[in-house]
């Protein structure tokens, strides 16, 4: 079906390009020129052609090349940075500024707001002392003493700095007291409602920091001795394959789930743009048994029932195909066995383009009548 698509675009662009001037001169890569009449399986295209296919070129090397590992996987909430939020001070709770779960919080929000006869008690104490400090603490130090005391009491008890300068500023209580968000991320439990009572330690909210997610995939027993914790992984979250993340390797379950012969691999992933969610689906790459062999890109390897081949530049603007052997390969590079040499250029883009216009203008596959 692809090969269908590409042989009708590549057919309009021929009428396209039909009038290209010969004097244009914009090719990919400069090589010894050699006329395509000399060859059958020459294929010879314009400028246009060229840059409307996006055929691009590149010289065959030797690069690290390995066998690619897929697992599916799943983003979760790294629960070492889980925050709970207990009251300090029992009270009445007046207002929740969050009522339900899965709201994202920022560091320094307000949360609730909180009625304590008790903070009422030591807010009096607060301003007492420093209606002393300032009329006597010069003349007795230790008035000091007593100021700082009292305001370390507010800070203990939940009182942001802030709220305590404000208290000072105003000379008068505050009825109700509200506390902010110690932590940024997504609110995943609440345990509280307006106007209940709550005592001293009770938990009101979970917040989960998903500024650093765990992705968790799972192994079989040949694939775990695969991979180890520090190991650098690819993942490549749903929705945004465009753009793999890296992860590290922070957990191997030391034995099988119960009643199975399965792993759980857990990696770290950073996400400070809080981009990614937990429980997105995702797919963990390792590469492993890698080496360092001739290899091209794996786009720029064509398939077909004839074998494998590539598309070799032999002159200006035109390509060959040329049979090949294949090894291992990742998501990336291919090892080609057998049919290139080091340092010959060949197609790294476009391949299955001059695959369809090869079959467009010759009427025939490439590698017919080809094998090794």
């Amino acid at each position: 079906m692809r090969q269908s698509i590409y042989i009708v675009i590549f057919g309009f662009w021929l009428v396209a390009c039909s009038t290209e001037q010969k004097g244009e001169d914009h090719s990919v890569h400069t090589v010894p020129a050699k006329p395509a009449s000399s060859d059958n399986n020459a294929l010879m295209l314009t400028d246009t052609q060229l840059r409307l296919a996006n055929v691009t070129t590149q010289k065959v090397s030797m690069k690290p090349v390995g066998q690619t590992q897929l697992l599916n996987a799943v983003l979760a909430v790294d629960e070492e940075n889980s925050q709970v939020i207990s009251t300090r001070i029992s009270g009445r709770v007046e207002k929740l500024f969050f009522k339900e779960t899965g709201r994202s919080v920022r560091q320094g929000e307000p949360l609730y707001e909180i009625y304590s006869e008790e903070l009422l008690t030591l807010q009096r104490e607060f301003l007492l002392a420093k209606e002393q400090f300032e009329t006597l603490g010069k003349e007795e130090p230790r008035y000091e003493s007593f100021l700082k005391t009292a305001e370390k009491k507010l800070a203990l008890y939940g009182m942001s700095k802030n709220q305590i300068e404000q208290l000072g500023k105003s000379g008068s209580q505050q009825q109700r007291i509200t506390f902010l968000s110690p932590a940024t991320g997504i609110i995943t439990e609440i345990n509280a409602a307006e106007g209940q009572y709550v005592g001293e330690g009770a938990l009101l909210y979970r917040i989960e920091n998903t500024s650093r997610l765990w992705v968790e995939a799972e192994l079989y027993p040949n694939e775990a001795s695969m991979v180890k914790i520090g190991d650098k992984i690819s993942v490549r979250i749903n929705g945004y394959e465009s753009a793999p993340m890296q992860a590290k390797v922070v957990f191997l379950s030391p034995e099988y789930r119960a009643n199975t012969q399965i792993m759980v691999m857990r990696g770290t992933l950073e996400n400070r743009e809080l981009t990614f969610k937990p429980g997105m689906q995702a797919q963990v790459i390792f590469t492993h048994s890698s080496r360092v062999a001739l290899s091209v890109p794996v786009d720029a390897v064509i398939r077909d029932e004839q074998g494998t081949h590539v598309y070799v530049e032999s002159g200006k603007n035109t390509f060959e195909p040329r049979m090949v052997r294949t090894g291992i390969e990742d998501f990336e590079q291919v090892e080609i066995t057998e049919g290139l040499k080091e340092n010959e250029v060949i197609a790294a883009t476009g391949a299955y383009l001059l695959y369809s216009e090869f079959i467009l203008k010759k009427g025939m596959d490439p590698m017919a009548g080809h094998h090794h």
